[in-house]
C-alpha cells in the first residue's frame, strides 16, 4: 500500500524516513504536532519580522510567530498540514515551495526547518529559492544534519505501519557543507546552534562569517 508523502507523520502516526542508501530516521512526529518548545526558541528568536516557514507542516513554527507578534506564513504541499494549520488558525498556503509565493522578495526570514533542506533533493536549488524569498540582508534559518559535513542526495520513503509512500527526490546536508552550499546562492553564515539539533542562519548578501 503506497501513502502520500509525508501525510501518516504530519497527522501523527509513528514514522520512519528510509532513504535509498539505507539509512533510515526517526520522525519527530510529536514534536511536529505539539506546541514549539526547546530548541525551536532558536530559530524563533532569530526572526525579528515577517517570516515564511517554508514545510510547514501543522504550523507549530507559524503558531509561536504570531504569538510573539510577528508576521508569518506557512507553505506545504500536503492537505493534512492544511487542515492541522486551519485548525490551528494559522494562515497558510498549499503550494510547491518553488511555485509562485506571496511577497517574493520581500520576507524577512525563511525557515526550513526539521529536515526541511531535503525539500527537492537539491538543497543549492533550495537555498537559491529561498535567497528569491527574502529581502538583501534577510536570513534563511536552516536545520541542518547531525553531522556536520554529511552531504547526501538520493530518494526516500516515509514508512508508517505496513504501508511506505513512493519514492521522492530527498537530500542532507551538515552544517559545514551546507555553508559551503550556501555561498554558491549567495547566502553567507552568520550564526550557528549544535545541541541535540543542529541549524545554521545564513544571511543574503552578508560577506562576512559570524558564530560557528
Amino acid at each position: 500500500m503506497l501513502i502520500a508523502g509525508f501525510d501518516p507523520a504530519l497527522a501523527g502516526a509513528t514514522a520512519r524516513l528510509v532513504r535509498s542508501d539505507g539509512v533510515e530516521v526517526e520522525l519527530s512526529v510529536h514534536r511536529w504536532r505539539d506546541p514549539a518548545a526547546g530548541e525551536d526558541r532558536w530559530l524563533l528568536d532569530r526572526c525579528a519580522g515577517s517570516t515564511l516557514d517554508l514545510g510547514c507542516g501543522p504550523g507549530r513554527l507559524v503558531e509561536a510567530l504570531l504569538a510573539r507578534g510577528l508576521p508569518a506564513l506557512g507553505v506545504d504541499v500536503s492537505t493534512v498540514a492544511e487542515a492541522a494549520c486551519r485548525r490551528r488558525r494559522v494562515p497558510m498556503v498549499r503550494r510547491d515551495v518553488f511555485a509562485p509565493l506571496p511577497a517574493e522578495g520581500q520576507w524577512d526570514h525563511a525557515l526550513l526547518a526539521d529536515g526541511n533542506i531535503g525539500i527537492g533533493g537539491d538543497p543549492l536549488r533550495l537555498l537559491r529559492r529561498a535567497a528569491e524569498l527574502v529581502r538583501g540582508g534577510g536570513t534563511v534559518l536552516v536545520e541542518t544534519g547531525g553531522r556536520p559535513e554529511e552531504r547526501w542526495r538520493g530518494t526516500a520513503r516515509v514508512h508508517a505501519a505496513a504501508a511506505a509512500g513512493a519514492p521522492v527526490p530527498w537530500a542532507e546536508a551538515g552544517a559545514g557543507a551546507l555553508t559551503r552550499i550556501a555561498a554558491d546562492a549567495g547566502l553567507h553564515r552568520t550564526a550557528g546552534h549544535t545541541e541535540v539539533r543542529s541549524f545554521v542562519e545564513l544571511t543574503a548578501g552578508a560577506s562576512v562569517m559570524g558564530l560557528p
